[in-house]
């Protein structure tokens, strides 16, 4: 019996066991593949770019390198420029010195001019007045015009603001504005002081070393009390010549006086009067010298 020829048994192939680490594919996939592709590829990228590949601390230094030329090159460009300019600005600096001593020197002559001129002017006036005044009366017209200096026997009464006048925050009297505060010496009241002394027969007054003449003007600005536009600050000396006794008393007795004694009642102005035996007045920086006409047309139309 022939029997069939025997086939091998057929054997399946056994599948490999799964690994342990089969679920974890992400770090698997890392551990497996080295990080040195990827920084190949990133080197391969920078070549292609143009980059050299130095080291990022190699091209920092090289920056640094090519400032500091820039820095000492404009450095050096700048003091070279300040040398070549340093003659120009001396030789400017030495014309500007000497325009000013040009200039210094011409306005000194200038006031050497004026100074001949004010003493040809003084000059003039003291003839104006000798002419005027007669052999007799020249020194009287020349005292009552203020133009030369007086001595003798008067008064000096001293005229101040009050303890309490107007004062600032740095106690300064002169530093409020106007003359609002009663406290303060007015220039009207000065006028008043004036007016009652050559009332009462004074022959010449000044004020605080300003002679007064017939034309003087006592007036305010500011703060301030101008006698002929000069300023003065309180206190106020105000000297007058005549005689003392007889000049005092009746100032003291005129409505002058009495305004004044107002004054230091009532608002605490600080007066005092005292006779002096002897007081120099000094001649007014100024004259003009007017000359009276008479009136011709009173006596025609007296007689007709």
């Amino acid at each position: 019996m022939c029997g069939m020829p025997q086939q091998p048994p057929v054997r399946s192939t056994p599948t490999p066991p799964a690994r342990p680490d089969a679920s974890m594919s992400l770090l698997t996939n890392v551990m497996d593949h080295s990080l040195d592709d990827g920084y190949a590829e990133a080197a391969a990228r920078k070549r292609a770019a143009g980059d050299g590949g130095l080291p990022k601390t190699l091209r920092a230094k090289l920056g640094l390198a090519v400032g500091l030329v820039l820095a000492a090159l404009v450095v050096t460009v700048g003091a070279a420029q300040a040398r070549v300019a340093a003659p120009v600005v001396a030789k400017e600096r030495e014309e500007l010195i000497d325009r000013i001593d040009r200039e210094t020197t011409a306005a000194d002559k200038l006031e050497d001019t004026v100074d001949e001129l004010r003493g040809e002017v003084s000059a003039r006036q003291r003839e104006a007045l000798k002419t005027a005044g007669g052999s007799d009366g020249t020194e009287l017209v020349g005292i009552l015009a203020g133009a030369v200096e007086v001595h003798g026997p008067g008064v000096k009464l001293v005229v101040n603001d009050a303890k309490e006048a107007g004062t600032d925050g740095d106690g300064d009297p002169r530093g409020t504005s106007g003359f609002s505060d009663t406290g303060r010496v007015r220039d009207r009241d000065m006028q008043r002081v004036v007016n009652g002394l050559w009332e009462s027969g004074a022959e010449a007054i000044s004020i605080n070393g300003q002679r007064l003449t017939a034309l003087s003007a006592i007036r305010a600005a500011g703060d301030a009390i101008l006698v002929d536009n000069k300023p003065l600050v309180p206190p106020y000396t105000v000297l007058a010549v005549g005689d003392g006794e007889r000049l005092s008393r009746r100032f003291q007795d005129s409505a002058d006086g009495l305004y004044l004694d107002a004054l230091q009642e009532s608002f605490g102005i600080r007066t005092n009067i005292s006779v002096q035996d002897d007081l120099r007045l000094p001649a007014a920086p100024s004259v003009t010298v007017r000359t009276a006409q008479p009136n011709t047309e009173n006596s025609e139309k007296g007689t007709s």
